[in-house]
C-alpha cells in the first residue's frame, strides 16, 4: 500500500510541477511579446499551493519532513519512542484539524469563483486544504512503522537501506 501511494503522489508531483513549469513559461513569453496572460498568476498561485501540498505528503510518507533528528538521536530509546509518539499525535492532530478548517472554509467558498477566470469556481482551488490534509495524514500512517523502527533504534531492512543510502538512521549507543 504505501509502494502505491508513493508512487501516486511522485507522479501527482511530477504532473503538477510539470503543468506549473509550462503555465510559468508560457506566461514568461506572453509577458515578452506584450501581451499578458489574465489569469496566470492566479492559475500559478493555485498549482504552487497544490504542488506544496502533493509534496510535502510525499515528504511525509518517506519520512523526509522537517524534524529534529540530532536531538532525538540523543535520547536513550525509550525517551525516543515517546518522542515520537507525542510528535506523531500533534502532526495527525494538527492535519485533522486543518482538513476540518479547510473543509468549512470549502463549504464557506460555495458559489465563488476565481477573479480572473470567472467561469471556475473556487472550490476546485481550495479543496487541496482538506484533501491535502488526508494525504498528509494518510502519508504519516502509512510512514508509523518506519518511524517506530527508527525510534527503536532498529536498522531498516535492506529494501529500505537501499532507500536511506549508507548512512546509518539512529545509533543505538
Amino acid at each position: 500500500m504505501k509502494r502505491l501511494v508513493e508512487r501516486f503522489l511522485e507522479l501527482a508531483c511530477m504532473a503538477l510541477l510539470t503543468i506549473l513549469s509550462v503555465i510559468v513559461m508560457a506566461g514568461v513569453i506572453y509577458r515578452t511579446l506584450g501581451a499578458s496572460l489574465v489569469w496566470y498568476d492566479e492559475v500559478a498561485s493555485i498549482l504552487l499551493a497544490w504542488l506544496t501540498y502533493w509534496g510535502a505528503a510525499l515528504a511525509a510518507l518517506k519520512r523526509a519532513h522537517i524534524g529534529a533528528p540530532n536531538f532525538v538521536r540523543t535520547l536513550k530509546p525509550p525517551a525516543r519512542r515517546a518522542a515520537f509518539v507525542v510528535a506523531e499525535a500533534l502532526v495527525i492532530g494538527f492535519f485533522v484539524l486543518l482538513a476540518w478548517v479547510g473543509w468549512e472554509v470549502f463549504e464557506v467558498i460555495e458559489g465563488d469563483t476565481l477573479v480572473s477566470l470567472p467561469n471556475v469556481p473556487l472550490q476546485w482551488a481550495q479543496v487541496i486544504i482538506p484533501l491535502g490534509s488526508a494525504l498528509f495524514i494518510l502519508a504519516e500512517v502509512l510512514s508509523i512503522p518506519d518511524g517506530w523502527r527508527e525510534a527503536s533504534g532498529v536498522r531498516p531492512p535492506p529494501a529500505a537501506q537501499d532507500a536511506v543510502g549508507d548512512k546509518e538512521l539512529l545509533s543505538t549507543e
